[in-house]
């Protein structure tokens, strides 16, 4: 478990100082006002559409995939508000890692905490089911100003990237444990606490099994939510979070626990998994993480690619 941000001597060195003033050149945009950042934002995401062509391909697959009745039309509309969605997240982690509590509350609404605070007060951890909307930094650091909770994360493996990651986090976590370490989830779920977990991206074909994700009949899913809320005794909350239509602030709701979470078996729990995670989604698809290769694991009598 990380519970600091670790700076050392090494993190001065030459080969970092470039890298060191790009982030100081991020951290001065924190001052611009939100309507000026999210326009440069949008620019930025629309110049990258033109050079990233990789995780163009990869988007418009993504949604081509999803939504087959679709017309190519909106597709292409969805892509390109996905790419200035995408220019603008930029600034929404920026403003989580670097804007003050105060700064923070004129620029948020929250929904729904009292569900984890009777939750915690019934004993019972809280697992915030979310899923990788772009301004999910944002929605983490407004969490946190009522109830910090147990981040999960991946190690950067930039140093430099590492102690900015941790130390922006910390602003609304009380610790940050690595996405492998499960033992100290099932801790922190026991103590009771909040930690966040996503399942809506591939992870590989360890722990997944093979269930519809929208129009993909076959996508590979984690099943870790059901054995975190058996062995944590914990209760499963579903987690929204998006830029509002004006882009003048942040919303985030928390949903009430799931009835019979856990169920009978992983592979029920993992298609109701993913028919939340479709809903949340829904609620705003162009500040959704369609960058990501979601259906690169495929069945064993399926071995060719969808990319």
């Amino acid at each position: 478990m990380v519970e600091q941000a670790q700076f050392s001597a090494h993190l001065c060195h030459p080969k970092y100082w470039l890298l060191w003033l790009g982030v100081a050149i991020m951290r001065l945009t924190q001052l611009l006002p939100m309507s000026c950042q999210m326009k440069i934002g949008a620019a930025i995401g629309r110049l990258a559409m033109r050079f990233a062509k990789s995780r163009v391909n990869t988007a418009r697959r993504n949604l081509a995939l999803c939504f087959p009745d679709m017309s190519e039309a909106e597709q292409t509309k969805l892509l390109t508000a996905n790419f200035e969605n995408t220019g603008k997240a930029i600034f929404d982690t920026i403003n989580a890692w670097w804007w003050s509590d105060a700064k923070i509350q004129r620029h948020m609404n929250i929904k729904g905490q009292e569900h984890v605070s009777q939750t915690l007060e019934n004993g019972q951890g809280v697992i915030l089911f979310a899923v990788h909307c772009l301004p999910l930094e944002m929605g983490a650091r407004i969490f946190g100003q009522f109830q910090p909770g147990v981040g999960v994360y991946r190690p950067h493996n930039n140093t430099v990237m590492e102690y900015l990651q941790v130390k922006g986090r910390l602003r609304s976590n009380k610790a940050l444990v690595p996405k492998r370490d499960v033992r100290q989830m099932i801790r922190s779920l026991r103590s009771p606490d909040v930690i966040w977990y996503t399942a809506d991206q591939d992870f590989g074909r360890s722990s997944a099994v093979f269930i519809p994700f929208y129009a993909v009949p076959d996508a590979a899913t984690i099943t870790g939510a059901t054995s975190l809320a058996k062995l944590g005794r914990a209760k499963v909350l579903p987690f929204f979070v998006e830029r509002n239509s004006d882009d003048t602030g942040y919303n985030i709701e928390i949903m009430p626990a799931l009835d019979n979470f856990p169920g009978d078996n992983e592979v029920d729990d993992a298609i109701r998994g993913n028919q939340i995670i479709e809903q949340l989604i829904d609620r705003n698809p162009s500040q959704y993480m369609w960058l990501h290769r979601r259906f690169k694991t495929r069945p064993e009598d399926k071995p060719e690619s969808l990319y």
